[in-house]
C-alpha cells in the first residue's frame, strides 16, 4: 500500500530529498515523481542548476532594431535588459543597479540613451557603463571608472538572430548546444524568402498556476484538450490552419513523429506528413491574397525543391529548445518560471520579411485564432496545466506515468529518438536533460 509522503526538505549540496530519494531518482525511464513539479525547494535548485548553467533564450535581434532600443527579459528569475548599443551590437545587461540593487529599466520596452536608477539617480549608458552618480562630491575621483558598469552574463551568442545568454562559462558553444535543433529553427527563419523574420508585432501573455515544465511538446493531448478545434479544422476547406492539419496529423497512423533531438530539445515532427501533401498546400497558398507573389519569391530564393521543404511546415517547426524557448504555430514562445506552481508564458507572433503584407496579416489572424487571449486553443492549455498542478498535490501515489510509446521508440540514423505522434518521447527527452543538469556537480 502506498503511504503518503511527507513534505521535502531539500539539501542543495547533497541533492537529496528528506524522504531519502536522490534528485536523480525522481526521474526514471518510465515515470517522474510529482515533486519535480510541486516542490518549491526543487524549483529553487532548478534556478541554480538549470537556468544558471545552460543557454537561455533572451530575444530576437529584430526586437531591438535601432540604437537604444531595449526589451526587458529574464534568466530564470533574474531580470536582464536586451539593448542595442551605440556600436550596433546587442548587449545583455543584468537589470540591477550597482548601488542598492534596484532595477534601472522598468518599462518592458522602449528606446533610450541612458538607464537611470530611480533610487539615487545613478546613470548607465546602453553598454552598461556607469557614466554618472548624483552628488558625486561624496565619492573619490574616478569612482565611476573604478566601479565599471552593470553586470553582464558571462556569455552571449546568437543563432541567426536568436539571442541566447548563459550565466555560466562552462557550457558548449551555442551552435553546438543547439545541435539538431538549429536545423529545425531554420524552418521558421527560411519560411521567409529573405531568411529574415520580424518579432515586432506585439505579445500575448498568460500566467497560469502551474509548473514551467508543463509547457511541453505533447502530441497526445490535441485530440482531447482541443477536440472541438480539431473538428473545426476537418470541416474548414478554406483556412490556412486547416490546410496544415489535413489527414489528422495527431493520429498515430499519420506520418508525424515525436522526436528527441538531444540536450532536452524536442519536436513534434510534421515534416514527412506535410511533404506528402505539399503540392496541395502550395496550390492553396496561390489562392490567397499575396500568395502567388510569395510562392514565386520563395522559388526564386531557394529553388523549387528547397522552397517546398521550407514551405512545408508553414514556419512551424513545433520545436522546444530546453529550457525556455518554443517555436510553435506562428510564434516564438518564452516560458518564464515564477514559482514551482506559477509560470508566465510570452507569445510573440512572427512576421516574415520580403513577403506581401497580406501574408503577414494572415499569420497574425491565425495566431490570434488559436493563441490569443480569447482564442480557441491556448486558454485550454493553461486550464489543463492548472488542473494538473492541482492534482499533483495528491501524493499518496506521487509518480507520473511517462512511458507511452517507450516500447516502440527507436533511434534514427541521425541519432535522434523517435516515437509516434502521441508518444511521450518528447517528455522523456526533456526530463533526461533536466536530470543531467540537476545532478551535475
Amino acid at each position: 500500500m502506498n503511504k503518503p509522503t511527507s513534505p521535502s526538505t531539500l539539501s542543495s549540496a547533497a541533492g537529496i530529498v528528506s524522504r531519502g530519494v536522490p534528485i536523480g531518482d525522481l526521474v526514471q525511464e518510465r515515470r517522474v515523481h510529482s515533486a519535480v513539479y510541486t516542490d518549491p525547494e526543487i524549483f529553487d535548485l532548478e534556478m541554480e542548476r538549470i537556468f544558471s548553467r545552460t543557454w537561455i533564450y533572451i530575444g530576437h535581434e529584430s526586437e531591438v532594431p535601432k540604437t537604444g532600443d531595449f526589451r526587458l527579459r529574464k534568466i530564470g528569475r533574474q531580470p536582464v535588459i536586451m539593448v542595442r548599443g551605440k556600436d550596433g551590437e546587442i548587449n545583455v545587461l543584468m537589470n540591477r543597479c550597482l548601488h542598492r540593487g534596484a532595477v534601472v529599466a522598468e518599462v518592458e520596452s522602449g528606446n533610450t540613451k541612458f538607464f537611470r536608477c530611480w533610487y539615487h539617480g545613478w546613470t548607465y549608458d546602453t553598454a552598461g557603463k556607469l557614466v554618472q552618480v548624483t552628488a558625486d562630491e561624496g565619492y573619490e575621483p574616478g569612482f565611476c571608472q573604478k566601479l565599471g558598469g552593470l553586470a553582464r552574463p558571462p556569455l552571449v551568442q546568437d543563432y541567426r538572430g536568436f539571442v541566447f545568454a548563459s550565466l555560466s562559462e562552462d557550457v558548449l558553444p551555442l551552435r553546438e548546444h543547439l545541435g539538431l535543433a538549429a536545423g529545425m529553427m531554420d524552418y521558421l527563419i527560411d519560411f521567409s524568402p529573405t531568411g529574415k523574420i520580424s518579432v515586432n508585432a506585439g505579445v500575448n501573455k498568460t500566467i497560469y498556476r502551474g509548473n514551467w515544465k508543463l509547457v511541453g511538446m505533447d502530441g497526445y493531448h490535441v485530440n482531447y484538450v482541443h477536440a472541438s478545434v480539431v473538428e473545426g479544422w476537418g470541416e474548414d476547406e478554406n483556412s490556412g490552419i486547416a490546410a496544415m492539419h489535413k489527414n489528422d496529423p495527431f493520429n498515430d497512423a499519420a506520418l508525424t513523429r515525436t522526436r528527441d533531438l538531444g540536450r532536452g530539445h524536442v519536436a513534434l515532427d510534421f515534416r514527412e506528413h506535410r511533404m506528402a501533401t505539399i503540392d496541395k498546400y502550395v496550390a492553396f497558398l496561390r489562392t490567397i491574397p499575396g500568395g502567388e507573389a510569395y510562392i514565386e519569391a520563395m522559388y526564386a530564393a531557394y529553388g523549387e525543391e528547397r522552397a517546398k521543404r521550407n514551405l512545408s511546415l508553414a514556419g512551424d517547426p513545433h520545436l522546444g529548445v530546453f529550457p525556455n524557448l518554443q517555436l510553435i504555430g506562428n510564434q516564438i514562445r518564452i516560458m518564464n518560471p515564477i514559482a514551482a506552481d506559477e509560470t508566465e508564458v510570452l507569445m510573440f507572433p512572427v512576421l516574415l520579411e520580403g513577403v506581401p503584407d497580406e501574408i503577414n496579416t494572415l499569420r497574425i489572424r491565425q495566431h490570434e485564432s488559436f493563441y490569443g487571449p480569447s482564442a480557441s486553443g491556448s486558454p485550454d492549455d493553461a486550464e489543463i496545466f492548472e488542473r494538473a498542478q492541482l492534482g499533483m498535490n495528491a501524493t499518496v501515489n506521487p509518480w507520473l506515468e511517462m512511458s507511452r510509446g517507450l516500447h516502440r521508440e527507436f533511434v534514427d540514423v541521425d541519432g535522434t529518438r523517435v516515437g509516434r505522434i502521441s508518444d511521450e518521447t518528447t517528455q522523456r527527452g526533456q526530463m533526461r536533460e533536466w536530470k543531467r543538469l540537476m545532478t551535475a556537480v
